[in-house]
């Protein structure tokens, strides 16, 4: 077991706070929200190592901003808009500076995501569509592919953490996972999970990538296993392709829509926002066989005072995580295992 530590309250948004994303250094944090502001909280330097705002940026989007990612460099911003646009910031004249915006997406962008190698973002959006984007050259981006692979309003969009294979979760209740067909350039969805009885919000890879976990307005958490062809145990794989199966569900924990999950890259740790106004932290048993693994919980905390709309862990420091909630506060925790 463990617990839950508040270790800072950051202020500032007016309304509800949609979006966090961690720098890959792990010590800026990006925010944004209703207020059509992202938020930049940088650690200070003084020996409490409190954190504080170092920038507002607020002439990127006319809407609510929903989600914000950092590209693996560090050095790019993407920011997904309800003005159906997508902003790309950087900071090369010493000031954050709005130096791209993407078009195309017909309604709201819910979800931004840089691949590994940071070639590529994706976005997702309530018109049912996932974009794919090259990045072209300094400034510049290209669509590659527009995939239409979902009936509904796609919530969310990430990348695996080694390949460019893409993961995308909708209201039609499915994940989707898309790749590159290398022989004709073409991006196209190469399997459907389908488990979820109602829309999925969030996904999550692990660390190696081989699992993601997904969660949901059913209230419940999954666990997907990916098996490639001639696995051990026997799965078949049709057409020579890797398939991913469901291995674990988690119910009975949360008493409302599961908003948003996050895998640890380090501790294997999951963690989930509910609408409950609770986060909640679990930890896979060890000795479960590993098609069949078990979860359980060994933290949870009521966080906000309405709901939790994103978690994240820091992707350097591990136990610290960040928390973002209609109520206007981001919060930053840190998860202790008991003794």
């Amino acid at each position: 077991m463990g617990k839950l530590v508040l270790l800072q309250c950051l202020t500032g948004h007016k309304g509800r706070v949609w979006g966090a994303g961690w720098h890959p250094k792990g010590n800026i944090l990006a925010t944004c929200g209703e207020d059509k502001t992202i938020r930049i909280w940088a650690e200070g330097d003084d020996e409490n190592q409190r954190w504080a705002a170092k920038a507002v940026l607020a002439d990127g989007h006319n809407r609510t901003i929903r989600n914000v990612a950092w590209s693996p460099c560090g050095q790019y911003l993407a920011s997904a808009s309800f003005d159906a646009t997508v902003a790309i910031w950087d900071k090369k004249s010493g000031e954050f500076e709005c130096n791209a915006t993407l078009e195309g997406h017909e309604n709201e962008v819910k979800s931004v995501a840089w691949s590994k190698s940071g070639a590529l973002l994706a976005t997702c959006s309530r018109d049912k569509s996932v974009w794919i984007w090259e990045v072209a050259q300094e400034d510049e981006y290209e669509c590659a592919a527009v995939l239409n692979s979902h009936t509904q309003d796609v919530k969310k969009v990430e990348w695996h953490p080694h390949e460019d294979i893409l993961a995308s979760a909708s209201y039609d209740n499915t994940i989707q996972l898309y790749k590159d067909d290398l022989a004709d350039s073409d991006w196209s969805c190469f399997d459907t999970l389908d488990s979820h009885e109602s829309t999925v919000w969030s996904v999550s890879f692990n660390a190696t990538g081989k699992r993601l976990a997904s969660c949901s307005d059913d209230q419940t958490v999954k666990i997907w296993h990916e098996y490639k062809p001639g696995n051990e145990f026997g799965i078949t794989c049709p057409d020579n392709a890797p398939v991913w199966k469901c291995v674990c569900t988690l119910s009975g924990f949360h008493n409302r829509t599961v908003y948003d999950i996050s895998w640890c890259k380090q501790t294997g740790l999951l963690v989930t926002a509910c609408g409950d106004d609770m986060i909640r932290v679990f930890k896979e048993v060890t000795d479960a066989n590993p098609n069949e693994p078990n979860f359980e919980l060994v933290a949870s905390k009521h966080a906000h005072t309405q709901d939790v709309n994103t978690v994240e862990w820091n992707p350097l420091v591990p136990g610290l995580l960040v928390t973002t909630s209609d109520d206007g506060d981001v919060k930053l925790w840190k998860f202790e295992a008991d003794e």
